[in-house]
């Protein structure tokens, strides 16, 4: 994004930067945050429990898991969250031939797909850092040919193919403009690699975790709280927080390289609540502290100093605490949630503790919709010239009020492409969608418009009805007047 002159800014009206405020309120910036999802433990409620659970009790809208376990694919079908879902590492080998890998989408990823919401496909996890020879080698082989299988199954503009690194990729990070990639791996493995993700429309995964670099004289670095920061003497930027000097490490690994183009996806990150004596900062108010700044971070839209006015994609590392994970007492407290789905703290994921958040939406709506009627009004001319008489509209009649029914329909405004998109998720997820189809009792009109009424409605009510059913990434509205016509009935 460009940067406006002050010069200019300073000479617009009032009215344009009310408008300005107003659509800065109402807008914000929908990032996208999504949680890990473990099984590393013997007391976790059963799968079908925690998918409704995120889903009607949660703003999670994105979960990755470590495996294709089939009973948690299964459990979020039907729900639209968008699921991740990953390859162990010691079958990357097998995954380097077409065959296999066609098999193996038709065992774990066909039957479950378009029900669940699949969208990525990771190939491994952290296989650089802790890979073997051959894993490493066959690492880009591998995601090439899963998405080769992909596109024979029509399947490649579903889902995207990647794969996860840890920190341990680079061989400098600090400071931040120094970053590049271990020698060996940069041309041989990560070059080869992002030409794939590039071709492919698809990020370069990350897993960055302030709470495993930081010491006492940085936690409050590493925790976004005020703090004197850190400057890179050779951009002459001050980074106020360690997952941005993180973050624009691999960003300037990456431009070492030439592919500043990539987006780049927070796969990990997170804090425990619990650990030993010996660690620094462990405990429930930090791992609250660290993951509620992070949310606020990531979606603000500021981005970092090397990639500003960015949102960043992020998985939150864990959705619970797993006990059966090895190592110190800490790998067993990054989750969110306690198996029986109560908070391990608070960082406002809750659907109740958002609805403060709802309010000050609607105030800011009211506010654009004033400041569009005084922009409107400002623009009128004192003394207009008549325009050439046009014939009056008869308005269509709308359909009938009835008491205590609700229907979803699409926002006015809303973007014909988003309109479409939503169409082709409701359909894709399997529910009757015959009515828009050519000769059915709804395909006429035959527009984009009126076929995303009818299947966002069908969503809707589906789903139970729920405020949050009709949301349709903001393009969806309740309405309590019966759209139906003739012999479409909705």
């Amino acid at each position: 994004m460009a940067k406006l002159s002050s010069t200019f800014l300073s000479s617009l009206p009032i009215t344009i930067w009310l408008l300005l405020l107003a659509f800065i309120l109402i807008q914000g910036v929908e990032g996208s945050i999504g949680v890990n999802y473990g099984t590393v433990a013997d007391n976790l409620p059963p799968p079908s429990k925690v998918a409704h659970f995120l889903l009607e009790s949660t703003v999670i809208n994105r979960v990755r898991l470590f495996d294709t376990n089939p009973e948690i694919l299964k459990a979020f079908a039907r729900t639209g969250i968008e699921v991740t879902v990953t390859v162990p590492n010691d079958q990357i080998p097998h995954l380097a031939k077409l065959t296999s890998a066609q098999q193996w989408l038709k065992t774990y990823i066909q039957p479950h797909t378009p029900a669940t919401n699949i969208v990525r496909i990771l190939v491994g996890n952290e296989v650089l850092s802790f890979g073997n020879k051959l894993q490493i080698a066959s690492l880009v082989p591998a995601m090439q040919t899963l998405h080769t299988a992909l596109v024979a199954a029509s399947l490649n503009r579903r889902i995207q193919v990647s794969t996860p690194h840890s920190l341990g990729i680079l061989s400098s990070s600090s400071p931040p403009s120094s970053g590049k990639f271990r020698q060996g791996y940069d041309t041989h493995v990560l070059k080869p690699l992002l030409s794939f993700l590039r071709a492919t429309n698809s990020p370069f995964l990350v897993n960055p975790y302030p709470f495993f670099g930081c010491s006492a004289d940085t936690i409050d670095y590493a925790l976004f709280r005020p703090n004197s920061g850190v400057f890179d003497q050779n951009t002459k930027r001050l980074y106020t927080n360690m997952l941005d000097g993180q973050l624009d490490a691999v960003f300037s690994a990456m431009k070492h390289l030439d592919f500043t183009d990539i987006e780049i996806v927070i796969a990990e990150t997170g804090w425990p609540s619990r650990g030993d004596s010996s660690q620094i900062g462990v405990d429930a108010r930090s791992a609250a502290e660290y993951n509620r700044n992070l949310m606020r971070h990531v979606t603000s839209g500021v981005g970092t100093p090397l990639m500003p006015n960015r949102t960043f994609e992020t998985y939150i590392f864990a959705l619970f605490n797993e006990d059966l994970k090895q190592g110190p007492t800490s790998e067993r407290n990054f989750g969110l949630f306690e198996p029986d789905l109560t908070p391990a703290y608070d960082i406002g994921i809750l659907r109740s503790t958002v609805a403060a958040a709802a309010d000050n939406h609607h105030v800011a709506y009211c506010f654009l919709v004033i400041t569009i009627g005084l922009l409107a009004r400002s623009s009128i001319p004192t003394n207009p010239t008549p325009g050439p008489k046009v014939a009056p509209v008869t308005p269509v009649p709308a359909g009938p009020m009835v008491k205590g029914k609700k229907w979803c329909l699409p926002k006015r405004g809303a973007e014909i492409e988003a309109l479409q998109s939503n169409i082709d998720y409701v359909c894709g997820l399997g529910l009757d969608c015959g009515a828009i189809q050519v000769g059915g009792s709804c395909f006429l009109p035959n527009t984009v418009r009126a076929h995303a009424a009818y299947a966002m409605n069908v969503y809707y009510q589906a789903m139970g009805r729920s405020d949050y059913d009709c949301d349709f990434k903001q393009t969806g509205a309740i309405s309590d007047v019966d759209p139906s016509y003739g012999k479409c009935k909705y």
